[in-house]
């Protein structure tokens, strides 16, 4: 995704006068996100009853036409019908981290979701430098070849990635309600650790999002730099994300509980977040890298140790369930962040950030409360 991504408003210059090219944009995102969020745990569901292997196929398979409608275009309608397919089948992300559930014992669960972050974090690297240098190109060549891309990893979980969910562990039953997004809501929600976590997790994503959503306005408005600049912090962004997953994580986690490198892990994230709101009085090239490292390095100890304590709030016949839960609750927040997120920044461009920074304050202090209960 981070191949085609930045090349979203060039491709749609093709389509839409450039005024409307950024509303058209967050509408493509949002067609995406609300797609997702009706899917995601209906597919988390499928991958409890006939396992995780069909589930990342078919999702990656839906991504291959969606990044296939892309490319072709012709017409805005065909962009919105990829991008339609592609968050009706998105459930890759559920099926993923059920999958490393399903492989690893609760206590190792926290190292392998750190790897996993890192595998992404590498991702986020080398995806915008394969979009730039063939969208030289052309701009919708980087479409067909994410489509390529795709269906290469489509085929190698074919042909070597085992099912991870034996055949006694999943459930045996599938009804009209498992089609029903909100009936699985209804019943992650009802069990009170997991209810617990994902609550506490809005606090973190929606803080989260808004510093992906509004970092990079934020520099080119504040302190006027251009994309090289911008860049620059995003390729840092990038190295702190491996460092904190890949290398840090791993070995505090043979000093400290998961728990306590989350609680280090949300400090960190209220650091950075509060030295961004102090660069929009005090610009400072030394607070955004200080920043920076603090945010990404946060994120990297906090989210793994987050997410292995929410795959011991379920047993393991609604590992999916509970992981499209969570997906499409991520995906919400993509629609209703970047509105709300805005309207902040056009109050005051610092103060998005002190209320990502407040929402960090009050997700520490429910996961805090979370081990006194359970101690």
């Amino acid at each position: 995704m981070t191949i085609v991504l930045p090349l979203f408003p060039f491709l749609l210059e093709k389509y839409v006068p450039a005024k409307d090219v950024a509303l058209v944009m967050s509408a493509l995102v949002s067609v995406f996100a609300v797609s997702t969020f009706f899917a995601a745990p209906v597919f988390g569901a499928l991958s409890d009853r006939y396992g995780r292997k069909p589930i990342l196929i078919v999702s990656l398979l839906g991504s291959v036409v969606g990044y296939i409608l892309l490319g072709v275009g012709g017409a805005l309608w065909i962009l919105f019908l990829g991008r339609i397919i592609d968050g009706l089948t998105a459930g890759n992300q559920s099926a993923l981290f059920a999958y490393i559930t399903d492989s690893t014992e609760p206590e190792e669960r926290g190292k392998w979701f750190g790897y996993l972050g890192g595998a992404i974090g590498i991702g986020f690297m080398i995806g915008p430098a394969i979009g730039g240098l063939f969208g030289s190109e052309s701009i919708t060549l980087p479409f067909f070849i994410t489509a390529g891309i795709t269906m290469v990893s489509t085929l190698c979980i074919a042909q070597f990635v085992p099912e991870s969910l034996p055949v006694e562990k999943r459930t045996t039953h599938l009804t009209l309600q498992n089609f029903n997004t909100f009936s699985h809501f209804k019943d992650v929600f009802s069990l009170k650790e997991a209810r617990a976590l994902l609550v506490m997790g809005a606090f973190f994503y929606i803080g989260l999002n808004i510093w992906q959503f509004n970092a990079s306005i934020f520099f080119k408005d504040v302190f006027l730099w251009g994309p090289s600049y911008i860049g620059g912090v995003f390729v840092l962004v990038g190295i702190c994300d491996i460092l904190s997953r890949v290398v840090l994580l791993p070995q505090l986690l043979k000093k400290w509980s998961e728990h306590t490198i989350g609680i280090v892990g949300l400090c960190g994230l209220f650091i950075g977040l509060g030295l961004i709101f102090l660069s929009s009085y005090i610009p400072s090239m030394y607070l955004i890298i200080a920043a920076v490292a603090f945010i990404v390095l946060g994120e990297g100890l906090f989210d793994p140790s987050y997410n292995a304590r929410l795959s011991m709030s379920v047993d393991d016949t609604m590992q999916g369930q509970l992981q499209g839960t969570n997906q499409s609750l991520q995906a919400l927040y993509h629609v209703i962040v970047p509105l709300g997120a805005a309207a902040i920044y056009t109050y005051s461009h610092g103060a998005v950030f002190a209320v990502a920074a407040v929402l960090m304050v009050g997700g520490l202090v429910l996961f805090a409360k979370l081990k006194t209960k359970n101690a």
